[in-house]
């Protein structure tokens, strides 16, 4: 590892902390030494759907500015739009006024993620409905996204597409076939969740993070075990993190490496902690003592 290679910035997901209020979560992960935050647009943490969103985003602008947190917007809230469909309406659902609620809401997450400097808007395709053929679910969600990459294209901010186990768009390769479909337009990136990678992918996680280095643009992390899709606190699971900490740093990627652990949000605090000493412990041999990164100067800890 060179002396360059940039450490990891590590964020932590609002998604775990559902039992805080948003300034609350803020100021925990800033007091722990979080880099920055994943904040999913939810109900109770920055509601996508409720009145005066522009006059809300801006006081999380200030918020984030003054804590020194960087952040990524996600929108995997489940219930956000309906409350009795997990993640529905869909990309790919059947009726047209459906899939344009979906598409509404990430555009309004693009309009948010700008308002907040964010350095990308992550997205997934969601689960091929039943009774819908492939090939119609591909142009279903190459058309759905193709507004949402034009106002992150006017934002100037990246669309960060996940790769999620059970959806018409779940693996590596998926992305690229998606990414083809659409022309490979610039702004088109990947989310990329270690976990996942364990889960279902053939490589191993430090080998896709190698693969995928091109169109990183925002990064999950947790443990996980082979063939499971279940999010796991680190060292409950199979995946060995310092290869994977170190392809991030030998790639380049910049951006927030957010811990993911949505079920945990009842001891959310502890694990927020945990996990960040975990993660430091496993980044330690990027920059062995006496190698600093330029990008050590004037962490926190």
């Amino acid at each position: 590892m060179t002396p360059e290679a940039p450490l990891p910035r590590f964020g932590y997901g609002t998604n775990g902390l559902t039992d805080l209020r948003l300034d609350d979560a803020l100021a925990l992960l800033a007091d722990l030494g979080y880099d920055g935050v994943g904040l999913t647009l939810d109900h109770m943490h920055l509601d996508p759907l409720a009145p005066d969103l522009p006059t809300r985003t801006s006081h999380v602008a200030r918020r984030l500015a003054a804590l020194g947190l960087e952040v990524t917007v996600e929108t995997g809230a489940r219930y956000v739009l309906d409350p009795r469909r997990k993640h529905g309406p869909a990309l790919l659902d059947p009726d047209p006024e459906d899939r344009a609620r979906r598409v509404d809401l990430l555009i309004r997450a693009v309009h948010v993620a700008a308002d907040l400097g964010a350095h990308a808007v992550h997205c997934f395709s969601g689960i091929t409905p039943a009774g819908t053929d492939q090939d119609t679910a591909w142009k279903r969600l190459a058309e759905a996204l193709t507004p949402v990459l034009d106002a992150a294209v006017t934002a100037g901010v990246p669309l960060a597409v996940e790769p999620e186990p059970g959806h018409l768009l779940a693996t590596l390769a998926d992305f690229h076939h998606l990414r083809r479909a659409l022309g490979d337009p610039e702004l088109l990136g990947l989310t990329l969740d270690i976990g996942h990678c364990q889960c279902l992918e053939p490589l191993p996680p430090a080998d896709c993070v190698r693969d995928a280095a091109p169109w990183l643009r925002h990064v999950q992390i947790e443990d996980m075990r082979r063939g499971v899709h279940e999010h796991l606190p680190f060292g409950d699971g199979e995946i060995d993190f310092p290869p994977v900490l170190a392809a991030l740093a030998a790639g380049g990627y910049q951006g927030l490496t957010v811990v993911e652990l949505p079920r945990h949000s009842h001891v959310g605090p502890h694990q927020a902690a945990r996990s960040l000493s975990f993660l430091r412990d496993a980044a330690a041999p990027i920059h062995p003592p006496g190698e600093p990164s330029a990008t050590q100067e004037g962490r926190t800890t």
